[in-house]
């Protein structure tokens, strides 16, 4: 409860429809949005990758597109170290990524939801890159202004921290 498509969702919509017409619905579970608009269980739903390219080939049509952050959480407690060998980790596969794109495409496999396993053919080169992955600390006034945003829509009620300092992890 309370992942990023609960924050997503508003927040793209907002511009086109008025905050009390946007019903936020959990449908859960990896894979379970793109089920739940193929079963018209939804009108529209926030997909994530493969999801959106797998709707793609579906024959599914993109209503709108956003660019959003997705922020990263670690244990107050993480070890410094092992926190930064994480990410720099993940800084080498997106380096990689923007070498060659192509090599790793069919990599989307090991991602498809099992109950998509055997739907369709997949055609894993047609398939987009993904979430790019940025190695930096969110700035201070985009995070106060995600925050305004959480309160505003009434999501802010499981926050146990809101301040920046503590939430913002530095890696130096």
């Amino acid at each position: 409860m309370r992942a990023g498509s609960h924050f997503n969702v508003p927040f793209r919509l907002e511009k086109y429809l008025p905050l009390e017409n946007i019903k936020v619905v959990n449908s859960g579970g990896f894979g379970a949005r793109l089920k739940a608009l193929l079963d018209k269980e939804v009108e529209a739903a926030s997909l994530l990758p493969p999801q959106i390219d797998m709707a793609k080939q579906l024959g599914l049509r993109r209503v709108m597109e956003d660019e959003f952050h997705t922020l990263w959480w670690v244990p107050e407690g993480a070890p410094v170290e092992d926190v930064r060998a994480y990410l720099r980790g993940l800084d080498k596969a997106e380096q990689a990524l923007q070498a060659d794109l192509r090599k790793y495409l069919p990599l989307w496999e090991k991602c498809v939801p099992p109950e998509f396993k055997d739907t369709h053919k997949w055609d894993y080169a047609k398939f987009t890159r993904g979430e790019r992955f940025v190695y930096q600390p969110i700035p201070r006034a985009e995070f106060d202004q995600t925050l305004e945003q959480v309160k505003r829509w009434d999501l802010d009620q499981y926050l146990k921290e809101r301040s920046f300092e503590k939430l913002v992890y530095r890696t130096s």
